[in-house]
């Protein structure tokens, strides 16, 4: 393989992987009756639908927090479970049905305390 193609093929295979994925998500979001986090707006009440990206523990003053970024193809949105440092199923790549109330400090989408709902893991 040539040098340039080597520089040019991985950003491509990845590119086309993170678009076909989005688009994956964005149906089923459809699918389950939920609401493009793209389009969720500070104050609403939401019914989101999509994948856990990536968790994190945070400390919030005496108490831990386990904050889980969700991303269904059209934005991402942080589930809050405050006092939390682990829920069983809760993990990278689940999929994840969320309910609660949008708030956006620092400008992002969070979710504080969601009712949630876990998805099936896909079979192998």
């Amino acid at each position: 393989m040539s040098s340039w193609a080597s520089r040019l093929l991985p950003g491509r295979l990845f590119h086309d992987h993170d678009q076909s994925e989005a688009a994956d998500l964005v149906d089923r979001v459809e699918d389950v009756g939920a609401e493009p986090i793209g389009g969720c707006t500070r104050g609403t009440r939401v019914r989101v639908c999509g994948t856990i990206r990536s968790l994190a523990i945070r400390p919030q003053a005496e108490s831990p927090a386990l904050v889980a970024e969700v991303f269904d193809g059209s934005g991402h949105v942080s589930l809050v479970w405050m006092g939390r440092r682990r829920i069983p199923g809760v993990e990278v790549g689940r999929s994840i049905i969320a309910e609660g109330r949008i708030t956006c400090p620092d400008a992002d989408l969070v979710i504080y305390n969601p009712v949630y709902t876990l998805q099936p893991r896909p079979q192998a």
